[in-house]
């Protein structure tokens, strides 16, 4: 049987691991397609530097469009970048593209607007999946992650550089989802089924940089399905590839 053709929006981090494992099993991967900030060459909410993504992507054995955006960016002109990035896929008979949300649902219909208006549609592979046991399972299939951001809404210094594990959630307050999902920490994996290498990293500084307002492009808003505490920046740990 001939799997989809699909993309894939990938993070690096561990829900967007989690989710294409289980989506190359169903679907066709063509490419991996991420966004990162052209001045910095990193993910914005991660952090993660442009050369980490690119040793994952040729781990993982994908090809990998990257999405450059200004900073400070702006979501008209997150969707005219991807939409320009796409365009070629979707002369290809792709009109699909995978993403890791699990139960934000203000996120899922702001995706599933933009991609309507360039005439793609979205898949949930993890949507209202427990998280709890998403974490879980993402353990048990070997894969590795130290965390590389955390919100200091909800987290502290101390929190970045750490590697995920079963005393790591454990550990974390009950007002933190298991997997960050609210955005209280994001990672980046690197190591697990899905690598044919695991991505050999060492650890730089760790920053704290304040949120600023013309720098939110986040989409979404005041009438957010979900309670969320108000972040004034994050915490985060530079990784950088080991020579």
């Amino acid at each position: 049987m001939t799997k989809e053709k699909v993309l894939f929006s990938w993070s690096g981090g561990k829900d967007s691991a989690l989710c294409l494992y289980y989506a190359l099993k169903k679907y066709d991967i063509v490419a991996l397609v991420t966004t990162v900030n052209i001045e910095f060459k990193r993910i914005s909410m991660h952090g993660v530097r442009e050369e980490l993504l690119i040793a994952q992507a040729i781990a993982i054995g994908l090809p990998l469009e990257i999405v450059y955006l200004e900073n400070p960016g702006t979501n008209s002109q997150y969707q005219e970048e991807i939409a320009n990035r796409l365009s070629h896929f979707k002369e290809q008979g792709i009109s699909k593209i995978i993403y890791g949300d699990i139960f934000l649902e203000d996120l899922r219909k702001w995706r599933e607007k933009q991609l309507a208006e360039i005439g793609y549609s979205a898949i949930f592979p993890l949507w209202k999946r427990d998280t709890k046991e998403l974490i879980n399972q993402f353990l048990e299939e070997g894969f590795k992650t130290p965390v590389c951001s955390v919100s200091d809404a909800f987290l502290t210094e101390k929190h970045v550089g750490e590697i995920i594990s079963k005393e790591f959630i454990d550990s974390l307050p009950s007002d933190v989802d298991p997997c960050g999902e609210n955005g209280e920490f994001h990672t980046f994996v690197t190591d697990g089924p899905l690598f044919s290498e695991p991505i050999q990293i060492k650890f730089g500084e760790k920053v704290y940089r304040p949120i600023l307002k013309s720098n939110k492009t986040c989409p979404l808003g005041d009438n957010s399905e979900v309670k969320r505490k108000t972040a004034n920046g994050f915490f985060y740990q530079d990784l950088l590839l080991k020579n």
